[in-house]
């Protein structure tokens, strides 16, 4: 039975099986993309909204998500792409290969794009597009953005990574506790990715502040701690973190917004061993 290779989960598929990410299929004996080219959405965005602030600040960068996730954060607020899809997201899907991608970023830059971010959904459960897409942007002289969980195999990682510029990664606590219950996925698969990934690229983190699962003063301390013993691609400059204010979503409706009050304690926390700490929805 063949096994998918992408992350932590080592789906093994049958004949028309799908994955755990809803994104990759066995088709012919082969576990294969199977949201390759398929775009949900698609938008001219500031590039500080991915949240990336250190890269090309004041820019615009064309966003696109596909779908699937290899998580299952319960929280999530784009649910209906990440792991509902075709059961609750009502919008219809466009087909764009990586050439016409690459051309629709090319064509905005007079509005201040510098080129193409993967987001909205988990970008690596179909890794193929990202790579094949970011040789064209990168052909066309504009940036490539990978916004992702990084709960992808050494493999998966060291393909993808050399054709990224910049990155945002979620790296959603600090506790294997948190990251194997509540999220289904892979603390230490997170950490070796921005790992390998700060090596070349530019990277920034994301921590999302859920109230009673990773808000404590001690678990921001050694994340920060943590990272502070990066350094973030060729200029060897020290990686931002983004520490963001949770909301009710989906299916934890009953674990109330994180206080904005916790969230600038956490980021004087933080600060103690990173210069570069930011805050989001507050």
């Amino acid at each position: 039975m063949p096994r998918c290779n992408v992350c932590h989960h080592s789906c093994n598929l049958s004949e028309g099986d799908l994955g755990l990410c809803k994104a990759r299929k066995c088709e012919n004996g082969v576990v294969k993309s199977d949201n390759y080219g398929v775009i949900t959405s698609i938008a001219l965005d500031p590039i500080e909204k991915k949240p990336i602030n250190l890269f090309y600040p004041g820019s615009k960068i064309i966003s696109v998500g596909s779908y699937g996730c290899n998580l299952r954060c319960p929280f999530c607020q784009n649910h209906e792409i990440s792991y509902g899809f075709g059961k609750e997201y009502p919008y219809e899907t466009r087909y764009i290969d990586p050439e016409e991608l690459a051309q629709i970023a090319y064509e905005y830059r007079e509005q201040g794009n510098i080129g193409v971010a993967f987001t909205y959904n988990e970008p690596l459960v179909g890794y193929e597009y990202v790579i094949d897409a970011s040789k064209e942007v990168h052909k066309l002289g504009m940036k490539t953005v990978l916004v992702s969980n990084g709960n992808v195999t050494d493999e998966i990682a060291k393909a993808v990574i050399p054709n990224i510029d910049a990155m945002n990664i979620d790296l959603k606590g600090f506790t294997d506790s948190y990251y194997t219950d509540i999220l289904k996925g892979d603390r230490k698969l997170v950490m070796n990715f921005i790992e390998q990934a700060a090596e070349t690229s530019h990277v920034e983190v994301t921590t999302l502040i859920v109230p009673g699962y990773n808000d404590t003063e001690e678990e921001i301390k050694e994340l920060s701690l943590w990272l502070s013993t990066l350094k973030n691609g060729k200029g060897r400059e020290e990686i931002a973190l983004h520490l963001s204010r949770y909301f009710p979503r989906f299916m934890m409706t009953d674990t109330p917004a994180t206080d904005v009050s916790l969230i600038y304690k956490l980021k004087d926390i933080a600060e103690n061993n990173l210069t570069n700490v930011f805050t989001g929805n507050c």
